[in-house]
């Protein structure tokens, strides 16, 4: 039952948040997380954790992008957040 759980909530996260580039929100998420939660909070914390897990694999996308420019480029390396900083989990 964990599978499926965490597949229903990664492709919901997924779709969430492309829907969100559409609609101009980058938060909506939180909106269908609560609707999520009013009926399962089980199905809630899974897709809180995909979107996490993807909002943060994004960043570290970005980063490895600028990082790489910075170097074709000879320009300053961006600097990664300092560990209190950081957040998240």
């Amino acid at each position: 039952m964990a599978d499926f759980i965490q597949d229903l909530a990664d492709g919901l996260a997924r779709d969430v948040l492309e829907g969100s580039r559409e609609l101009g929100d980058a938060y909506f998420y939180e909106q269908v997380s609560k609707v999520i939660g009013a009926s399962s909070p089980t199905l809630q914390e899974a897709f809180m954790t995909s979107i996490r897990i993807r909002l943060a694999e994004k960043r570290g996308r970005e980063f490895l992008g600028r990082a790489l420019e910075a170097k074709r480029s000879g320009s300053k390396m961006p600097e990664a957040p300092r560990e209190a900083e950081k957040g998240g989990h």
